[in-house]
């Protein structure tokens, strides 16, 4: 009998699909699919294909939300505080210099740093399985909130 990928993640099985993580990061980060890393990843600035148009893998089930934002605001965060302190540090500019150079510079960071951290995240969901890219999970519900309906209906009815 299959082992099911709820099973898989309360005993911390590795996905059984065979799918390279660290590839698919790779992948992901370039902006690229991760099955086949040809074709794009995003039909615009944030959007992700729904498929692949070079191997037809299907995209639409990643789920990565407000994760890449996270991500984004710690990797920036941290390069700007440690160069402001060290500019601080080293120069004492006004405060108007600061203004001036570290408000453009997050900015352009943000921008550049976004696209690459969420094709990254959907990668890893694809490589490890996540929200239907697990071709083993039996045709579960794209759709968080079906799924939820689903169990409040299994458990009035049984």
């Amino acid at each position: 009998m299959p082992v099911t990928r709820v099973e898989r993640e309360q005993h911390g099985m590795a996905p059984s699909h065979g799918r390279e993580v660290w590839a698919s990061l790779v992948r992901g980060a370039r902006m690229r699919c991760p099955n086949c890393g040809q074709a794009r990843l995003f039909v615009r600035f944030l959007k992700v294909a729904n498929q692949c148009p070079n191997c037809d893998e299907e995209l639409h089930h990643h789920r990565a939300d407000d994760a890449p934002s996270y991500f984004v605001i710690l990797i920036v965060g941290h390069l700007i505080v440690g160069l402001v302190v060290l500019v601080e540090a080293t120069y004492h500019p006004p405060y108007w210099v600061h203004i001036a150079l570290w408000l453009p510079l997050t900015l352009a960071l943000t921008l550049v740093t976004l696209p690459p951290v969420k094709g990254a995240l959907v990668a890893l969901q694809w490589a490890l399985g996540m929200h239907g890219f697990d071709p083993n999970d039996g045709g579960a519900s794209d759709d968080p909130h079906m799924d939820h309906e689903i169990l409040t209906a299994n458990e009035k009815h049984g």
